[in-house]
């Protein structure tokens, strides 16, 4: 998953490489980006590096490697030609030994992505009220995806759950089910009315719904009152 400065500058980055076999300088992505900065680009370099979009090369000037393409790309280079090749440059040297295949012989890959719903948000802190309506739709990597289930997307609000590396703002991947095990990280309907991202834990006739920052307290509620919605399958942050 990628973001909208993500995914421009990685197909500005392919789209100049393609026609002057180099990369664009530093200047250029920050003026084909409409960003004031540098460091506003080497965030966004850092991230594509982080995903496996690209690859920098150490100890030389200017290189950069397009080690695939997510699906959106592909499909309007497949528009105007029969496929990518992907390039090492190193600056303005000649890449076309490398021009066969990337840094370590892996190939090209697509990203296989699946459109989910987005069903508001879900309080990782109090309680909100219980999701039931479409807030928009978010495209997952399929390999975050269990087989054989149904999925949905919400947005986290609050900090409740940060030990568990869950922040304000991602988006949770949750996979439907009306079970759980012990620990595991759940979407908790509560009397029918409110909607929450704990762990979930079970004792005899009560169900503890326990946060992953110590400034939150423990829920311990009658297990006639809780009902699991989901259980946590992946997640996706923006930067």
């Amino acid at each position: 998953m990628l973001t909208k400065k993500q995914l421009d500058l990685l197909e500005f980055i392919h789209k100049r490489m393609a026609r002057d076999g180099v990369p664009p300088s530093f200047d250029e992505m920050m003026e084909a980006l409409d960003l004031r900065s540098k460091s506003g680009i080497h965030r966004l370099i850092t991230a594509l590096e982080e995903r496996g979009f690209i690859r920098r090369l150490a100890h030389r000037a200017r290189a950069i490697e397009i080690v695939k393409l997510p699906d959106s790309l592909l499909a309007k280079e497949a528009a105007t030609s029969r496929g990518f090749r992907p390039r090492v440059i190193d600056g303005g040297a000649d890449a076309s030994a490398a021009a066969d295949r990337p840094s370590g012989g892996q190939p090209l890959e697509a990203l296989h992505a699946q459109e989910l719903q987005v069903m508001g948000k879900i309080a990782a802190g109090v309680p909100i009220e219980a999701i039931s309506e479409v807030a928009s739709h978010i495209a997952v990597p399929g390999s975050m995806l269990s087989r054989g289930g149904d999925h949905y997307a919400l947005e986290v609000s609050g900090d409740s759950m940060i030990e568990a590396g869950i922040n304000d703002g991602d988006v949770v991947i949750i996979r439907e089910t009306a079970t759980a095990d012990d620990g595991d990280i759940v979407v908790a309907l509560v009397e029918e009315q409110e909607a929450t991202l704990k762990k979930i834990y079970r004792k005899s006739g009560s169900i503890d719904l326990v946060a992953a920052n110590p400034a939150y307290a423990t829920r311990t509620l009658p297990a006639d009152k809780v009902r699991v919605q989901g259980r946590l399958v992946g997640l996706i942050r923006s930067y």
